[in-house]
């Protein structure tokens, strides 16, 4: 599976982007979605992840209730009320899931990794 994310960009404090991750030439349909990302010097963390059904979601305390995770046949991250903290490569990745409340939080849960969309704050 070749993910593909975009949407990326730079932004001011407080506004808002939202990002897309889809896949050339099939479907999400079978697979599980997260975003992660990764701030220059640190680990990649996960931000937030979206079961196959949609029915589940699930998101780092420090995107809860700013962020929006969704899917039809590509997954969205509603990204709001930006901080510079925020600053960092996102990543969407998928997993094959047999069951679709199924919905992985760890990075070693996933299988396909996109190319990274840089998304830059600034305050």
């Amino acid at each position: 599976v070749q993910l593909q994310a975009s949407g990326g960009g730079l932004v001011q404090a407080g506004g808002s982007l939202r990002l897309s991750c889809a896949a050339s030439g099939r479907t999400l349909s079978a697979y599980a979605m997260g975003w992660f990302r990764q701030a220059p010097g640190k680990e990649r963390e996960f931000v937030a992840g979206i079961s196959r059904g949609g029915n589940m979601t699930y998101y780092a305390d420090s995107v809860k209730g700013r962020f929006t995770i969704s899917r039809d046949n590509t997954v969205y991250l509603q990204m709001n009320s930006l901080k510079p903290e925020d600053t960092a490569v996102y990543y969407c990745a998928a997993r094959r899931a047999l069951y679709r409340n199924y919905l992985p939080v760890r990075e070693y849960d996933y299988d396909y990794w996109g190319q990274g969309t840089q998304v830059t704050v600034s305050s």
